[in-house]
């Protein structure tokens, strides 16, 4: 009997480092995600942009690949050496950052039914990601 408790009692510490892993890494996803947003559709936003994609390109670049990195990084381990958990991840989570700086900077509506059933199945996918063992 200890010895049950004792395996359900790591069981749980290590789902709760692996959620901990997996929370971290989507964040550094839609770090990476936003200033790659900003990094391709600041010329749109702001005029001072328009005729400096080099400077966008170093200003961002470093930043963005990092994020992506590290992320797929922390993912892959937590995810049991699968890169399409990862993959996966950074797909559904582009579904809720793209439409909501484009829809805050650029006024495009993220409320089209075609877009609303993309950001649904996003959702969907993460959560398969993060529940499907």
């Amino acid at each position: 009997m200890v010895r049950y408790v004792i395996m359900l009692l790591n069981t749980r510490k290590q789902l709760s480092q692996t959620s901990s892993a997996l929370f971290f890494a989507c964040c550094l996803f839609i770090l990476g995600q936003t200033l790659a947003w900003f990094q391709n559709n600041s010329q749109f936003v702001w005029e001072w942009w328009e005729d400096r994609p080099l400077l966008a390109v170093g200003l961002f670049s470093f930043p963005v690949g990092l994020c992506f990195w590290f992320g797929i990084k922390i993912a892959y381990e937590a995810m049991g050496g699968v890169v399409w958990g990862p993959r996966f991840l950074i797909f559904a989570l582009s579904y809720l950052t793209f439409p909501l700086l484009t829809w805050h900077f650029l006024g495009e509506s993220m409320l089209t039914p075609k877009t609303l059933v993309c950001v649904f199945l996003s959702f969907l996918i993460i959560a398969v990601q993060l529940f499907w063992r």
